[in-house]
């Protein structure tokens, strides 16, 4: 696969990543102006995780169906009409609709890059390439809340949204014009709704797929809790300026694709299932780490700032080798359906985004105490569905 087309993917694939991390800095601000209460701004949020998982369900069959580039352009088209409708939006309930169709459309940048890297590689190599992939949608976590923090220095949060439909333009124009379709037609798959909906349920029964599906499901829990819970740890507990927020959401993003590039350089001597425990060992530590931190007081208002940032470095870093790996993993088996195998992944895994966001959003404490406990959880989880493998595990 040429650096070119993995910059491209990668840059299609941080749609999700832009659209999420962007507005951060806002939420104070966006709460005002839609006149809403505590608490909405990760209602939006979770309206977005929503979106993202209704998306990916669909968009898998459509790619496996009329191959790559036509999905996805259709889709980039979708977004910017949301993303336009977000930013035009003058309360909460429009903002979450155009939230919702923003996402849907914005879930093709997501689901058909993985179904790409699938076509063309598996095994050992295709983490190489998705961990690659990861290295190039990890700049735009870096820069995205610092991003919005400038925005918010010169304008109003709308311009938050016109600068995402601007990036969407420029996807779909390059989608249009540059994209290779990776899917040959005679390797399409016309199938009806009920035979799509008989192709997820054997793609949902099969276990390696379902086992590492769960790992990142749970995976994308703890980082949608670190979203969620972000603003008001950084902001409002520790007392980060907006820019100041912004780089410490960079550094941790550094962090993630540390982690991702580490994996990329040794898994093909350790092997992929290894990598990957590896990967949990750590971020269950990591987790437990920052739980005792906070109920200990170490972290927390009163508290050390290393004791509170250096335990969510470690979770973020840990990340970067479960979700490569378990992304892999996953696919192995779904060849001729990398599509719908990977719109599958994606749905589990947001619909897990979206009950963390929603958890988050119960709380209005001032605390460090809810976001690591619902990090925790996830953590849990996703050692329950790594242990919970029946035999070995390919890869």
């Amino acid at each position: 696969m040429p650096v070119w087309l993995i910059v491209m993917l990668g840059l299609l694939s941080a749609i999700g990543p832009l659209s999420t991390d962007m507005y951060l800095p806002a939420f104070p601000t966006l709460e005002t102006a839609l006149g809403s209460g505590g608490g909405s701004a990760q209602i939006t949020l979770a309206a977005w995780f929503v979106g993202l998982a209704i998306g990916q369900f669909t968009q898998g069959p459509a790619s496996d169906r009329w191959g790559r580039k036509a999905p996805l352009v259709f889709g980039l088209a979708v977004y910017v009409v949301g993303s336009i409708g977000c930013a035009l939006s003058h309360e909460l309930w429009s903002f979450c609709t155009f939230r919702v169709l923003a996402a849907i459309g914005g879930s093709a940048g997501m689901v058909i890059p993985r179904a790409i890297v699938r076509d063309v590689a598996t095994g050992n190599q295709g983490a190489k390439l998705m961990s690659q992939l990861t290295l190039v949608l990890g700049v735009v976590p870096v820069l995205a809340p610092s991003l919005g923090a400038l925005v918010l220095t010169v304008a109003s949060w709308r311009w938050i949204f016109w600068i995402a439909t601007v990036y969407g333009v420029l996807a779909l124009v390059a989608v249009r014009f540059a994209l290779p379709d990776t899917l040959p037609r005679a390797m399409r798959l016309h199938l009806a709704p009920v035979e799509v909906l008989g192709r997820y349920i054997s793609i949902v029964k099969e276990r390696v797929f379902l086992a590492n599906t769960c790992i990142c499901g749970f995976s994308s829990f703890v980082i949608f809790a670190y979203l969620s819970g972000t603003p008001v740890v950084f902001e409002q507990i520790l007392h980060f300026t907006p820019s100041g927020f912004g780089m410490m959401f960079g550094i941790n993003a550094f962090f993630y694709i540390a982690g991702t590039q580490l994996n990329a350089r040794v898994v093909h001597r350790i092997g992929v299932a290894q990598m990957l425990g590896y990967g949990i060992a750590s971020i269950t530590s990591a987790a437990v780490l920052l739980n005792l931190m906070v109920l200990t007081g170490l972290a927390g208002a009163h508290g050390f700032l290393l004791a509170a940032v250096l335990p969510i470095m470690w979770v973020m870093a840990s990340l970067g080798f479960l979700m490569p790996n378990a992304v892999v993993l996953a696919l192995t088996a779904h060849a001729r359906h990398a599509g719908s195998a990977s719109a599958m992944l994606g749905t589990l895994q947001f619909s897990f985004g979206a009950m963390a966001g929603m958890v988050m959003g119960l709380f209005h404490s001032i605390s460090m105490l809810p976001m690591a406990l619902v990090i925790l959880a996830g953590v849990i989880g996703a050692n329950i569905a790594y242990h919970a493998r029946r035999g070995p595990v390919v890869g």
